[in-house]
């Protein structure tokens, strides 16, 4: 079996499992979008051997599945910077909720009075 026949396959096996996932919500879709745009592109290019041609010659490479090799590996790196923001962004999401949640606990906590109903602190009121 050729490179790119095996290169077509594999970026068949991604689009199916991103769509599996997308359909069990296991990846959300503005997530999913970039990991199909980037399989798509190398099944595009692994059937387009002219298009390989043409950017071996701008690569300055000499096999076709030498130039599929550097656009795929160009086009996940990109695709894997892109999830590196998200989840950074997420955590910086993260720790400014859990600090508001914090103050808010503060706040609750210092607003509570203990009385002879309370609770919470390890028995019961009257007993």
């Amino acid at each position: 079996m050729r490179v790119l026949d095996v290169t077509a396959l594999l970026s068949v096996a991604l689009i199916v499992r991103v769509l599996y996932s997308l359909r069990r919500e296991h990846i959300r879709v503005e997530y999913s979008v970039s990991w199909l745009a980037a399989s798509l592109l190398i099944f595009i290019l692994s059937l387009w051997p002219g298009a390989l041609r043409w950017l071996a010659g701008i690569f300055g490479v000499s096999t076709a599945p030498s130039a599929l090799a550097a656009v795929a590996m160009g086009v996940f790196l990109l695709v894997l910077f892109r999830v590196s923001m998200i989840v950074s962004e997420l955590k910086d999401n993260n720790i400014a909720l859990a600090q508001k949640v914090a103050i808010l606990e503060y706040e609750l906590r210092g607003q509570r009075k203990p009385g002879p109903r309370d609770f919470s602190a390890g028995g019961q009121a009257g007993h």
